[in-house]
């Protein structure tokens, strides 16, 4: 029988992932940069890090130009150690993303980054964000895909395609874990998820041009080069055949429709 989930309480503390600053500053570089090609800079506006855990994105965040930055998560270890280093500029609330703490309609930006598949109910966290995003409001997506072939956590080939019972033998057979937690999604499960958002899709976008998206590290060195190079050229059907299996989606939505006010970019964005 596989163990039954419970909210995660203390996840910084057995996840050093959420520790690692230079990479989660890395990736609050990523998710500034699409937000600001999709609706401009965050200068004054109302933003929230659902799952901050330690507080780096958030930090980022605020030092972007946020008019107010608030973290909200469950990890208590993990919000101490953010309000000890940056309280200064940071409103950390420790809240369950089922009953966020906020009235309706009063964020600007909402930033979800590779938190959905940790939580009891995923619904019910995106009903939330949805009711307390303003309409011209945008939300930032991170999203894990069920169909990726590795997984992430424990780096198990086809771990997240197999059935609760069967991937908690899979962790316990290679000593990873008791039991296998997170819950995947494919990318169909997903729309259906955000299915009240208009949701505009970055992840070609910032795979085939990195560099405008503070992503250079994705493909380094020569052979990254190449690979840049083949993503920005190939036609986008092509591309669109493999979306079923990339790893990570990167997702922008709102509540009312709204296109990107970027540049043109060699792979743009597409609406879902």
């Amino acid at each position: 029988m596989s163990k039954e989930r419970v909210a995660q309480l203390e996840y910084s503390e057995f996840q050093s992932a959420m520790l690692d600053e230079a990479k989660r500053r890395r990736k609050a570089a990523k998710i500034i940069a699409v937000l600001e090609h999709f609706q401009g800079p965050l200068t004054g506006l109302t933003v929230g890090d659902v799952g901050c855990s330690a507080g780096f994105i958030a930090d980022e965040l605020a030092a972007a130009g946020a008019g107010h930055t608030l973290g909200v998560d469950i990890d208590v270890p993990g919000l101490r150690k953010a309000a000890d280093r940056f309280g200064g500029r940071v409103a950390f609330v420790c809240g369950d993303g089922t009953a966020l703490p906020f009235p309706d309609g009063s964020l600007d930006v909402l930033v979800f980054n590779h938190i959905y598949e940790h939580v009891v109910d995923p619904d019910a966290v995106v009903a939330e964000m949805h009711r307390v995003l303003s309409d011209r409001g945008v939300l930032y997506l991170g999203l894990g895909n069920r169909l990726g072939i590795m997984e992430p956590h424990y780096k198990l080939p086809f771990l997240s395609y197999l059935p609760p019972a069967a991937a908690d033998r899979y962790v316990r057979a290679f000593g990873r874990a008791d039991h296998y937690y997170e819950r995947f999604r494919t990318r169909r499960g997903l729309r259906r998820m955000l299915r009240a958002f208009h949701v505009w899709d970055y992840t070609i976008p910032v795979l085939a041009s990195p560099e405008r998206f503070a992503g250079s590290e994705l493909f380094p060195g020569a052979l990254g080069r190449v690979a840049r190079t083949v993503l920005a050229r190939t036609p986008r059907a092509a591309l669109q055949v493999l979306l079923p299996l990339v790893p990570t989606y990167l997702w922008v939505a709102t509540k009312t429709p709204r296109r990107p006010a970027g540049a043109a970019l060699p792979q743009p964005p597409q609406p879902l």
